[in-house]
């Protein structure tokens, strides 16, 4: 067994919408990075990267590469968790994720989160958690500024 954790921040820009969790979700605002943005489908590639051994996003997606520009967070997902199966044929239990918003309020869009992550890895929905936090007012997350996002993952082979 294997544990993986993973965190990202992402300012916020002005105009929506806000992509999270491979979903968009109507909001006044966005996320701004080099690839797509998505912070919570950051957190967990680096989780899985972080359980498999192979370093973070960074290293397998360097954002000097203009490859990498807009790249979709999903495809970014998808291939760290191939690249981590292939070394032993790992399988995940669960993975715990929590997302730091102030605005917008997510537990309308926890499901769809909960799917469409589960659909990327090819697991149950089941085996994913979704929390969501605000800022209460305090720090970058609580003005608006930004979002953050943490993943524990964990991870078995036979």
């Amino acid at each position: 067994m294997r544990i993986g954790l993973g965190h990202d921040t992402h300012r916020l820009g002005e105009g929506g919408p806000l992509l999270l969790g491979g979903i968009s979700i109507p909001h006044d605002r966005h996320l701004i990075g080099h690839s797509d943005a998505d912070v919570l489908l950051h957190a967990i590639t680096d989780a899985i990267l972080g359980a498999g051994g192979l370093g973070d996003i960074g290293e397998l997606f360097p954002d000097h590469l203009a490859e990498n520009r807009g790249r979709d967070s999903a495809e970014m997902l998808q291939i760290a968790w191939k690249t981590v199966q292939s070394q032993s044929r790992w399988r995940v239990v669960n993975l715990d994720c929590v997302i730091f918003a102030q605005r917008p309020k997510l537990s309308g869009y926890k499901s769809r989160i909960r799917e469409r992550i589960a659909e990327l890895l090819g697991i149950e929905a089941g085996q994913v958690g979704i929390k969501a936090k605000t800022g209460e007012l305090v720090g970058p997350v609580g003005r608006e500024e930004a979002i953050s996002a943490e993943c524990v993952i964990l991870l078995e082979t036979d």
